[in-house]
């Protein structure tokens, strides 16, 4: 049972890492993380969802493991976001970096929030 679940999260966090990818290849910028912290929002959601239909039991141990630890541990980026922060920091982008953390922050937990709200 347990190679069988480590089989289903690999390949959810194959799909969820080639997306975080695809994301990163479509929005491009320079000047701001824009791909990372949509990522991130995105991925947060998509979590609200996923456990909010497993605690009314309308997901599987096995769908939740894919699409919670598989796809978007794949899939969002915190490491990414930790060290765009200290990319800011060192560039003395101040703004920049209040902006990006308290953003992604604030609208990560609201995503939730709602994703979790939309699975009730």
């Amino acid at each position: 049972m347990e190679f069988k679940n480590m089989i289903w999260v690999g390949l959810g966090g194959m799909l969820g890492a080639l997306t975080r990818y695809f994301f990163g290849l479509v929005i491009k910028s320079d000047s701001f993380p824009y791909a990372t912290g949509l990522v991130n929002i995105i991925g947060a959601l998509i979590m609200g969802v996923v456990m909010g239909l497993t605690l009314k039991g309308q997901i599987s141990p096995t769908l939740r493991l894919f699409l919670a630890t598989g796809i978007c541990g794949g899939f969002t980026t915190f490491s990414a976001f930790a060290w765009e922060n200290l990319a800011l920091l060192q560039q003395q982008r101040y703004g920049s970096f209040m902006l990006y953390t308290l953003g992604t922050l604030a609208l990560g937990m609201a995503a939730t929030t709602i994703g979790y709200l939309l699975a009730k």
